[in-house]
């Protein structure tokens, strides 16, 4: 099973923080025909002079185990900022994430300039409702200052049972710090999620990619046509804001609702179990739906695949902001002691072969993130509000104010208070008239 994930974080354990990249294969491939390299002998002798000394002068005694377990660490740390070395508990709590349960506040974090960053907050979870906000600063938690932590050291702060309180100290931007104080929870995450903003315009929403999200994405499809009445979409949004990926094959599953032919992914990498492609299907779930992709910089790895595929072939227009950069794959490779390594293996390339790593994908339309406010004037009192007011010449019905006697506005929409989404669906409607005007 393959998996991708991005950013710097080792966030796998029971904390709720989701896994980072992964890609659970088998053990790779080896090319017996080559003749083994040969060993550094001169480097070896020389780890073996710096174990020697550190057991025999460090400050205070220090067993083999501990002293080996942490120079494969810093081996795979200084790869790439998502290879690394998993002690049981945390590669048990890594495969379990894909399930989409798991304990803990519910964020993403990464390191930047040795700081723990929010990547993303997960919708439903304490970290969502405190209103932590993708790049702010993890300066400290529970009063224990972050400088310098590596990622299981935060997320080894994080973690504990559900119920149980933390605070954390945070940055956000510019501003001085400010506390939090959140409850831990069990997180359950739901990957997908559907509505209606408008007669004949749906919305569909991935927070990650779990296992099962293509065939969910495949049955949101379905219950937003049933709910249009029966009727085709004239127009969807599909948000992956501040999607930081998950399964591969999952991406490769959503990509393949919206794609009827062609090339969606391909890997490259040095082992050879670890060029694949992956194609689409000719059944269509969307029924040519016209799309609009939101993508922002909290979107990464599988959600860059999904957007950077459905861009190639043209099937959708990408609006948002640029989103992360995330286009690596790490396979884990299970050791013979319970624990596994993730190692970055590969490169993914969309269908024209542009690779998104350190890059990202750029929207086609560029629209800010922004939340917007009803304006007040809409509840000013209008004529067919005055007592006795005259009717209609033409027989018209009266058209009261939103606030009319009852008090009642509208129901609220979430295209009203989020502008990205207004614009998305604005585009729909323009493209909607513009093949109506044509003919087509």
């Amino acid at each position: 099973m393959l998996h991708l994930r991005h950013t710097t974080r080792l966030s796998v354990l029971a904390l709720s923080l989701l896994a980072p990249g992964l890609c659970l294969a088998q053990q790779p491939e080896q090319d017996l025909s080559a003749p083994p390299a040969p060993l550094p002998l001169e480097e070896l002798r020389t780890f073996v002079e710096v174990l020697d000394r550190i057991k025999s002068a460090y400050v205070e005694p220090i067993d083999d185990t501990t002293l080996l377990d942490n120079a494969i660490k810093g081996m795979l740390s200084n790869l790439d900022p998502h290879s690394a070395y998993l002690e049981p508990e945390a590669f048990n709590d890594l495969q379990e994430t894909t399930s989409g349960e798991f304990g803990g506040l519910g964020i993403e974090v990464g390191i930047e300039d040795g700081l723990i960053k929010v990547v993303s907050s997960i919708d439903d979870t304490p970290a969502s409702r405190a209103g932590i906000e993708a790049g702010d600063l993890i300066v400290k938690i529970d009063g224990h200052p972050t400088k310098g932590f590596s990622l299981a050291d935060a997320v080894e702060k994080m973690r504990g049972k559900a119920g149980k309180s933390i605070t954390l100290t945070l940055v956000r931007g510019n501003g001085q710090p400010f506390d939090l104080k959140l409850k831990r929870d069990i997180i359950k995450v739901r990957s997908v999620r559907q509505q209606l903003l408008e007669p004949g315009y749906g919305y569909l929403r991935i927070t990650q990619f779990q296992v099962n999200t293509g065939e969910e994405v495949a049955k949101a499809l379905a219950k937003l046509k049933k709910h249009n009445k029966g009727k085709k979409l004239d127009g969807l949004v599909l948000d992956l804001r501040n999607n930081p990926g998950g399964v591969l094959q999952s991406a490769v599953e959503v990509a393949d609702q919206f794609l009827t032919s062609g090339l969606i992914v391909y890997t490259k990498g040095r082992m050879p179990n670890s060029e694949l492609r992956f194609s689409a299907d000719p059944e269509d779930a969307s029924e040519k739906v016209p799309l609009v992709v939101l993508i922002n910089g909290g979107s990464a790895s599988a959600a860059e695949i999904v957007a950077g595929a459905l861009q190639d072939h043209k099937r959708a227009v990408i609006m948002g902001t640029e989103s992360f950069g995330k286009g690596s794959v790490q396979t884990v490779l299970p050791l013979n002691n319970d624990h596994a390594l993730k190692l970055t293996t590969a490169l993914y390339y969309t269908p024209n072969g542009r690779s998104i790593q350190a890059q990202g994908i750029d929207p086609d339309i560029e629209v800010a993130g922004a939340r917007l406010t009803r304006d007040a004037g809409n509840n000013n009192v209008r004529e067919a509000d005055l007592p006795g007011h005259l009717g209609n010449g033409n027989g018209g019905a009266d058209r009261p104010s939103s606030g009319g006697a009852s008090g009642d506005g509208p129901a609220a929409r979430p295209q009203d208070s989020d502008y990205q989404l207004g614009q998305a669906l604005n585009l729909l409607k323009g493209l909607n008239i513009s093949r109506s005007s044509s003919g087509h």
